[in-house]
């Protein structure tokens, strides 16, 4: 891997774990709110060395173990820092596994957020999507049949590699629905939870939103050690906009919508990747830096109309 391709990879996997990695920072800067200085240091520096070094940097290794588990975990850890061609030909024989899991995740995470989550609508046809919420898991229904249906031509096992990462889907999405709610009562003051409670609450969340981000950097390169040198520099950006201010980020209101559709398309590619298509090195980090572009100029626009309109009223 020439030194070019590394920087593009790694580019790419930290914008996206920045971006995708929002509502997570938003959530923490709200609850850190109400906790006392003191336990503010302690989540914002344990929280560093659980994010990046245990989560974003042990992770992605349980991945690409639970894909081919004739490998022990260690063995995958060190093929990751070695070049063991045996080791190397088994992982790459299970990357197709690897991507449709992951790329049925990300796909269902896009669909879900489309069609049930309160947004900022980007365009007219969210809004009608939004409305037609109901029909978010019948689409479902149909989109894992779909995946079954094609993958167990190929390989049974790459059909049950479909069901586990739609299986994920749903229950990280448990959690995250769960952390909603949990955070509308601490902002609130109903919560009686505890300061030790709020900081343990707040690193599952964390772990939970990792997720995503931990897949979907498969989608920019099966390299680990990239993937975790990307998503730890994005993992300590993120940290950094939580204790300078999450609101500078939040004003730009199609920043999420750019990072869902980046998801939604990143999704797209690694399940047609597990199938066979190819795509150059370049391709996925373009699309993900073209389209998180597009709706960060379309958040200034949107800044720039909000502030003519107090301007004139």
């Amino acid at each position: 891997m020439g030194i070019i391709e590394i920087i593009v990879v790694v580019f790419g996997l930290c914008v996206f774990e920045i971006v995708s990695s929002i509502d997570n920072a938003i959530i923490n800067a709200h609850v850190l709110k109400t906790l006392p200085n003191k336990f503010r240091k302690i989540f914002l520096f344990w929280g560093i060395i659980f994010a990046v070094f245990i989560v974003r940097g042990f992770l992605p290794f349980v991945i690409v173990w639970m894909t081919d588990p004739s490998l022990s975990l260690f063995q995958v850890i060190g093929a990751a820092f070695s070049s063991d061609e045996a080791v190397s030909k088994s992982l790459e024989s299970s990357k197709p596994l690897l991507l449709l899991g992951g790329g049925a995740y990300l796909f269902l995470i896009f669909i879900s957020w489309l069609f049930l989550e309160e947004k900022k609508y980007a365009f007219f046809l969210e809004k009608y999507i939004h409305k037609q919420g109901v029909w978010f898991y019948a689409i479902a229904s149909i989109f894992t049949v779909l995946i079954v249906y094609f993958s167990i031509k190929v390989n049974p096992i790459l059909a049950l590699a479909g069901t586990i990462g739609i299986s994920a889907f749903f229950i990280t999405d448990g959690f995250k629905k769960n952390a909603e709610e949990k955070e509308k009562e601490m902002l609130s003051g109903s919560s009686n939870m505890s300061a030790w409670s709020k900081i343990l609450y707040l690193e599952a969340i964390d772990a939970s939103f990792s997720i995503d981000g931990v897949i979907g950097a498969f989608a920019f390169t099966m390299s680990i050690p990239l993937i975790i040198l990307g998503n730890g520099i994005g993992a300590f950006i993120v940290r950094d906009l939580t204790i300078k201010g999450i609101d500078k980020i939040s004003k730009y209101a199609y920043l999420k919508n750019g990072a869902m559709y980046a998801v939604g398309v990143l999704g797209s590619i690694m399940v047609l990747e597990s199938f066979g298509q190819e795509y150059p090195f370049w391709f996925i980090p373009l699309c993900s830096i073209g389209i998180l572009a597009v709706f960060f100029v379309m958040s200034i626009n949107e800044i720039k109309k909000e502030k003519k309109d107090k301007a004139i009223s």
